[in-house]
């Protein structure tokens, strides 16, 4: 275990030593030799005698030596209570540094060694600790003796938030032979999801603010300058209408996305066919194909290929994959779905398109909310941005995934993968394809 540091104080009893002891204890040792020499004439051989006497000399002097050896142990014990067991450092899942007054390291923990890397023997704080707000709260903490702590971000390799504290071990000892623990809490997490609620709150007002102020602007023009005038009131019906067709579609999908984190946690037990439910939104998806000139071809195999989930919510899936195949990749002409399920993994639909594909530094943020690779597009094409983030949560809830691969100019495919598991035997889900 690395040395604490403290020095051993010197017993001002232990400076006796024996020869004080001896002169304490002069008439029981007189005593003693007096009933020796007394023994041998009663029968006692010599050698005898000596050896009791050298005996109860012995427990006399070493006596007050045992006293203080149970008085320097409750000291030690003492003395560890105040000093931290490195063990303890050691089992905490959060990073943590212990160090002394001169900001040299004494112990880090393994989490530490992972966060901020291993310190070399008798290091410093800032040969891995770089950041001056951190070092400067070291430096108020040790001057002051009191804890604190900041907030500390950072950028690279990742965006990472940690709360990082410094506090004082033992505040009642000398300011020489002090310890202090420095801790990082991950705030990570934290930071995101609020990143994400406001970020989700924005986009939702802007989404809304827009074709409420296109309704408003129609409606006191049509108060106003068009009141009589029949073209223009035709043309902007047609406009308001669409417009409150789009603010309904954002509505039912905030709705949906809400209805789903509410069930988050809630695994559906019902059986549904992928085959039969795949053929059903193929069917019901074709006139809006046969609109925008898309041919929609299916793959199913002739065995059933049954999965535990929900059959409304697939369908939702099924549905958002395939009518994005078709509006986005309408210049490739053809969308290929195909049902399979291989023998090592387990059932999966691949929605694949032809269409101009999707670059690498968007596709891992396809699936978050209101996120569109192009903006116009999307709103010509009458979409939300909430449809994939509503396909992540439906598959989240099934224990399933969701596979995009995507090469421009050649195309996109979006392979729904579900887990390798026995269906439910619950009451199978009502099928409304049939």
């Amino acid at each position: 275990m690395t040395d604490f540091r403290q020095e051993a104080k010197a017993d001002p009893q232990a400076a006796d030593g024996l020869a004080a002891r001896a002169g304490a204890l002069a008439r029981p040792l007189g005593v003693g030799a007096a009933l020796a020499l007394a023994a041998i004439p009663a029968g006692l051989a010599p050698w005898q005698a000596i050896a009791g006497y050298g005996a109860f000399a012995a427990a006399l002097l070493l006596w007050p030596s045992g006293g203080q050896a149970a008085r320097s142990r409750d000291k030690g014990r003492a003395a560890d209570a105040v000093h931290p067991d490195f063990a303890v450092i050691e089992a905490l899942d959060l990073p943590a540094i212990v160090f002394d007054r001169e900001t040299q390291v004494l112990r880090q923990n393994s989490s530490a060694q992972a966060l901020v890397g291993a310190y070399p023997e008798r290091a410093t704080l800032s040969a891995r600790i770089r950041s001056p707000a951190i070092l400067e709260l070291v430096a108020r903490v040790v001057d002051r003796g009191l804890p604190d702590s900041v907030e500390h971000a950072e950028r690279v390799p990742s965006e990472r938030w940690h709360e990082v504290r410094v506090a004082p071990v033992n505040p009642r000892a000398e300011p020489d032979r002090r310890l202090y623990v420095l801790t990082f809490r991950d705030l990570t997490e934290a930071r995101r999801m609020d990143r994400m609620r406001t970020d989700f709150v924005a986009n939702a007002s802007h989404e809304l603010r827009t074709p409420l102020a296109s309704l408003m602007g129609f409606i006191e023009t049509l108060q106003g300058p068009a009141r009589n005038d029949e073209a223009a009131r035709t043309r902007f019906f047609g406009i308001m209408l669409e417009q409150a067709q789009r603010m309904a579609r954002l509505i039912d999908d905030l709705l949906s996305l809400s209805r789903l984190e509410m069930r988050a946690h809630v695994a559906p037990e019902g059986e549904v066919d992928l085959g039969r439910t795949v053929t059903h939104v193929v069917d019901t998806m074709k006139p809006m194909a046969n609109d925008l000139g898309v041919v929609i071809e299916l793959a199913v195999p002739e065995q059933p290929v049954v999965v535990t989930g929900d059959v409304d919510e697939l369908i939702q899936v099924f549905s958002n994959l395939i009518e994005n195949a078709c509006k986005y990749g309408q210049s490739g002409k053809r969308v290929l779905v195909t049902v399979a399920n291989p023998d090592a993994d387990g059932a999966q639909v691949t929605v694949q398109d032809s269409g101009p594909g999707i670059a690498k530094e968007h596709v891992p943020r396809l699936t978050e909310r209101f996120y569109r690779v192009d903006v116009e597009s999307s709103r010509t094409k009458k979409g939300t941005g909430l449809g994939l983030a509503i396909v992540k949560h439906i598959l989240a809830r099934h224990r399933a995934r969701l596979v995009i691969r995507s090469v421009p100019g050649e195309g996109s495919a979006f392979t729904v993968k579900f887990s390798r598991t026995e269906p439910a035997k619950a009451k199978a889900a009502r099928e409304i394809y049939q």
